[in-house]
């Protein structure tokens, strides 16, 4: 059955358009070009420990609201946990979930529930995903922060993500092809 079919079906749902991805967050130090003055290099501490977790993360574009989940890596047992939680989050809606087409989220072994529909996004092109901006945002935040423990970078994170508002997320997400499709 195919996207369009399914969504027909279930038109007594209210439709929700989600965006979804996954970021890794991890203690090496994270760098950005920051301004100085002409001849003046910029000089900061660089940590360069690899220990690190997943973020998978689903954006709502028009209403701003957010789900997140953290992981220790990313595969189609996370992602299966994924779908299965927001599913049971958000049970009343049809849950269209735009993704990137990571092979873990076509895995023959996944179990799609009954309330979501997949819909892949062209191969190689992460930049009509709005939670991109979502994740540079995060790490604009997370730039020359050098946290010792991975606890404490998971502090840093659930502070993060509990400060983020519907309308920031609304601002960085609405892309006009998105909201003129979703009228």
């Amino acid at each position: 059955m195919d996207i369009l079919q399914q969504v027909e079906n279930e038109a007594v749902r209210p439709l929700r358009y989600w965006c979804q991805d996954e970021s890794r967050f991890g203690l090496k130090t994270i760098t950005r070009r920051v301004i100085t003055a002409l001849g003046i290099k910029p000089v900061g501490p660089v940590q360069w420990t690899f220990q690190s977790f997943w973020l998978y993360g689903a954006i709502e574009p028009l209403s701003g609201e957010n789900f997140f989940l953290e992981f220790s890596h990313l595969d189609a047992d996370c992602f299966q946990w994924f779908l299965n939680e927001s599913s049971k989050t958000y049970p009343h809606s049809l849950n269209v979930i735009q993704l990137d087409n990571g092979r873990f989220h076509s895995a023959k072994k996944l179990v799609i529930p009954d309330n979501v529909v997949l819909l892949f996004q062209p191969p190689y092109s992460p930049d009509v995903n709005p939670i991109e901006r979502v994740w540079q945002s995060m790490k604009d935040q997370l730039c020359w922060i050098n946290l010792k423990t991975l606890d404490e970078l998971r502090k840093k994170v659930d502070e993060l993500i509990q400060s983020l508002l519907p309308s920031e997320v609304v601002s960085l997400t609405s892309f006009d092809f998105i909201l003129s499709a979703l009228k």
